[in-house]
């Protein structure tokens, strides 16, 4: 039977790299995007190979930046991140070895390409954030806020908090008194052998003890209520179906025009804390002051919403059910309806709840923010009322508890419950873009430790992300046309800047018209 045969290996072919790549290769968006960039302003360090990258031939001239970081660009892009795996696509992979222009470095610098430009990643997602938006890509009207989960390089049994160092403990303590009462028997039957060993035994549970004491230690001295001793800033956080695992809480910002990635941090184990500094960073990259933010429950606080709201964000956080809110709607706290002028409550059966004006303090838990309330109490509930009993079990009858940023909530509230469409578009706004991310390119753990080396990968995840996305948008020539005409712009700056005698320092500034006339970037040189 015949078969379709293939090209003889032995048969000398003239072909070139370019023959060899797809016309429409993401490849090549990567290659003039990078190209289009001056690295300098980006404080990107000029890495030379190690001493035992090289044979005797080479010399010690680094390899460009620019090279590097389209590697890592495409190699994120496609799920390849191990550095020993991008050095070996450097050698196998045709368009990898088309976009680098068939270098080959060592992957000790590779890694430490990524590992000390960690800055360098950040600043490059912003930068490409900023050109999106003058390519009106990005309104700034409405942005999403979302996080996901990441595992970490830490193993959950490297991660202690006071309940699981007070557990290893007693288990220790048990042991050594177990050893201890075995040694006594031994010694009294003059079994030599066997003191041995529980001596032995009682040196190994010693060190253990002092390891469990140093942890101690270091978790009274740090303001976490756990640490990890792999990866210092990762902590064990609830990932999905409840299952704790140690990595970070990633925050995302996405604009609701076209879905493209503006922010993103991490922080705290969940997203309470989260709000107010999303927005701060969604304002400085986009350079806006006033926006709608969408966020689901877990960003309803009432402290972040007081501060995000004082800048003239609207928010739209989803509001939390209370625990009564479930068990009993018709007495919940919003079947009272409060009164602004006389300060009190009035409840379903039409009676009042009053204050005495005095706020109290209140702590919820450790690592939170104290808050002051205010009590409202009625003494309907001590003189017979028919329906006490589902209201409440508090033997001193109803009472309601008003923080200090009920009105911001409220607020929120308010605007969440008579916009429900709108707060609905939060899911496919921010949403989506994670499982293309964790499932498509295989995101879904950290190589580097550290927040700031963290946020460097996420960096680079998230400016190939928006290069993808942006080829959706404009599609491929579109994309390439403008990529192409942003360097042409810039090239005209610095002509202009050269005619000018504008260099000064080996510095120049320059305002250049792409956006209605008016945007004005520095470029140093």
């Amino acid at each position: 039977m015949e078969y379709i045969k293939g090209t003889d290996r032995q048969q000398i072919q003239l072909l070139s790299l370019e023959q060899m790549v797809h016309p429409q290769s993401f490849a090549r968006v990567i290659d003039v995007y990078v190209d289009m960039l001056d690295l300098r302003p980006f404080n990107f360090k000029h890495l030379a190979t190690k001493a035992e990258d090289r044979t005797k031939k080479q010399t010690k001239l680094p390899f460009n930046p620019a090279d590097l970081l389209k590697l890592y660009l495409f190699g994120y892009q496609t799920g390849v991140r191990s550095c020993r795996k991008l050095a070996y696509a450097c050698q196998a992979n045709i368009e990898v070895m088309w976009l680098i222009k068939g270098l080959t470095p060592h992957y000790k610098t590779i890694a430490d390409f990524r590992k000390d430009n960690k800055q360098a990643f950040r600043k490059v997602f912003r930068h490409f954030v900023a050109i999106l938006k003058d390519w009106e890509l990005i309104e700034g009207k409405t942005i999403g806020i979302d996080s996901f989960k990441i595992r970490a390089q830490n193993a959950l049994k490297n991660n202690y908090n006071q309940k699981k160092i007070d557990r290893h403990q007693k288990y220790i303590d048990t042991k050594v008194d177990e050893y201890l009462a075995e040694l006594d028997q031994a010694e009294k039957q003059h079994h030599k052998e066997k003191q041995e060993a529980l001596k032995q035994k009682l040196d190994v549970k010693k060190q253990q003890k002092e390891k469990y004491n140093k942890l101690q230690v270091q978790l009274d001295n740090s303001e976490a209520e756990q640490i990890s001793t792999t990866d210092p800033d990762a902590k064990a956080v609830v990932f999905q179906r409840n299952a704790v695992k140690v990595g970070y809480n990633v925050q995302a910002a996405s604009d609701a025009k076209h879905k493209l990635l503006v922010a993103m941090d991490t922080g705290d184990v969940n997203d309470t804390k989260a709000l107010k500094a999303m927005t701060d960073l969604v304002c400085e990259n986009l350079e806006i002051k006033t926006y709608d933010v969408i966020a689901d429950k877990g960003y309803h606080s009432g402290s972040e919403l007081k501060e995000v709201q004082a800048k003239g964000i609207s928010t739209y956080v989803s509001p939390k059910e209370s625990s009564s809110t479930k068990k009993n709607p018709a007495y919940a706290i919003t079947a009272f309806t409060y009164n602004e002028k006389e300060d009190s409550y009035t409840c379903p059966q039409a009676e009042s709840l009053t204050t005495n004006g005095n706020s109290y303090n209140k702590k919820p838990g450790s690592n939170r923010k104290t808050y002051k309330v205010k009590h409202y109490k009625t003494k309907a509930c001590n003189t017979g009322c028919a329906v006490r009993d589902l209201c409440t079990k508090n033997k001193n009858g109803r009472y309601i508890e008003r923080t200090e940023y009920q009105p911001y909530i409220n607020e929120n509230n308010n605007k969440v419950n008579t916009n429900k469409a709108y707060y609905r578009t939060r899911q496919q706004i921010i949403e989506h873009q994670f499982g293309t991310i964790k499932r498509q390119w295989h995101f879904d753990y950290l190589l580097l430790k550290g927040k700031e080396k963290v946020l460097a990968e996420v960096s680079i995840v998230f400016t190939a992300y928006n290069l993808r996305r942006s080829v959706s948008i404009l599609s491929f020539d579109g994309l390439m046309s403008k990529l192409k005409a942003h360097f042409a712009t810039f090239l005209q700056v610095l002509l202009l800047c050269w005619l000018t005698k504008a260099f000064r320092r080996n510095k120049i500034s320059a305002a250049v018209t792409t956006r209605r006339g008016s945007y004005v970037k520095n470029y140093y040189i």
